[in-house]
């Protein structure tokens, strides 16, 4: 086994590391399952917080009928336990205490989503920072990414994954001129391997990509792969507001309900939650969300 203390050298250096086995086998199916069920229920209409294809990144109002992600899979409504489980679970909070180095008590809930495959339309996300701007100054991206150490974001591939493409290393530095040709578009690329120093991250069932979500990143979605990737972040309260915008963006309200609280495992989780609801309460006065990006 990989000491933590390794792959957190790689998480600094690359902006991304792939860890083993963050999935216990008894929970496996339960997830596999659950998600079968959440993407069933997308699907036919029956729950309608989704990432829609034609939409990029929040606000996510489109009624296109077509979808590449689940949102919010802890909401009680839609009543499928697994999910804040493994969230919360002893062996995935060890990863991200650990590349975070941070402590217990630091452990902040964030983001639990699932990205999957559209049924019938090829999808992709343009190159992207996921809190810096693709006009962004160099001056203002040396900034951004100097700020951004308080949190972590992850895939974990429930099935083969090769949707996510990344720079390793642009999680420190600014992007280069020709980089800037490449990512500062709107519109999505039609070969990402056109990219300089990009590198395609291919998943087996049950590995785990953990990436700084600052880093230099897109993504492919085919019909024709199934894919149930469960889609999540934890934050570091150390960081304060910083990843506020980043978070409170996808829609967090009803995190505040006591009925979402009841539902999650005692310890742990409803900690995170608390912390969560910690943050959103210091940012901002006029209750407005801002938007990370340009969809």
């Amino acid at each position: 086994m990989v000491s933590h203390s390794l792959l957190k050298d790689i998480f600094d250096r690359d902006g991304f590391v792939i860890v083993e086995n963050l999935v216990p086998k008894n929970q496996v199916v339960d997830l596999q399952e659950a998600c079968a069920r959440v993407v069933a229920k997308t699907r036919a209409g029956q729950w309608p917080h989704r990432r829609v294809v034609g939409k990029q990144f929040p606000p996510y109002d489109s009624d296109y009928p077509d979808s590449w992600g689940v949102q919010h899979l802890m909401h009680p409504d839609l009543s499928e336990p697994a999910f804040a489980k493994w969230y919360a679970s002893d062996v995935l909070a060890g990863a991200v205490r650990a590349l975070l180095d941070c402590g217990e008590e630091n452990l902040q809930m964030e983001l639990f989503n699932l990205l999957i495959n559209p049924m019938s339309h090829k999808f992709a996300l343009r190159w992207h920072r996921d809190d810096v701007r693709e006009d962004a100054t160099e001056e203002e991206e040396v900034q951004a990414l100097s700020a951004w150490h308080h949190g972590i974001q992850w895939n974990t591939a429930l099935y083969e994954d090769s949707c996510l493409f990344v720079v390793p290393g642009s999680h420190i530095t600014p992007r280069t001129l020709e980089q800037c040709a490449h990512s500062e578009s709107l519109d999505a690329p039609k070969d990402p391997m056109e990219m300089p120093g990009v590198l395609k991250v291919i998943l087996k069932p049950g590995q785990t990509v953990f990436y700084n979500n600052n880093i230099l990143h897109c993504a492919i979605y085919s019909p024709d792969a199934q894919r149930a990737t469960l889609h999540a972040s934890m934050g570091d309260t150390r960081g304060g507001s910083s990843r506020a915008r980043n978070v409170l963006q996808h829609g967090l309200r009803w995190m505040r309900e006591s009925c979402f609280r009841d539902t999650l495992p005692e310890g742990r989780a409803k900690d995170m939650l608390e912390r969560l609801l910690i943050m959103e309460s210091g940012f901002g006065a006029d209750g407005k969300v801002q938007y990370s990006l340009s969809a």
